[in-house]
């Protein structure tokens, strides 16, 4: 079991920058590739980025590539999103997720653990 808590969300302005940071509890957090999704209301759950067990490999959606940066620190168990350029299309409820990546196809059902997720609002 692992337990995940996001921080860091908050109302910015469109062009600004915003961190979210997970903490990660429970069992060993370096086995697990973790990841971070959101979902807009009235949409799906959606990927953004995800990052391999030793942060070798990182994977972005493109909507996202070239403005966020995701990272982990496996000795302190968390794991941020670095968010630049916002957009008011990224305004959405932000989840951190621990699972299994191939370092190819990102599948949602692959990732077992969920935070309660942190709201991001962008205006624009």
């Amino acid at each position: 079991q692992v337990q995940l808590v996001e921080s860091g969300g908050g109302l910015v302005q469109a062009g600004d920058s915003l961190r979210l940071s997970c903490a990660a509890s429970g069992r060993t957090f370096s086995g697990y590739a973790m990841g971070w999704f959101r979902q807009a209301p009235g949409k799906e759950r959606e990927f953004v980025a995800v990052i391999s067990r030793n942060g070798g490999n990182t994977y972005y959606a493109g909507s996202v590539k070239g403005r966020f940066t995701i990272s982990r620190d496996n000795p302190r168990n968390t794991v941020s999103l670095q968010m630049r350029s916002l957009k008011a299309e990224d305004t959405a409820v932000y989840y951190c997720a621990a699972g299994r990546w191939s370092g190819y196809v990102i599948n949602i059902g692959d990732f077992d653990y969920w935070g309660q997720g942190t709201q991001v609002t962008v205006s624009s």
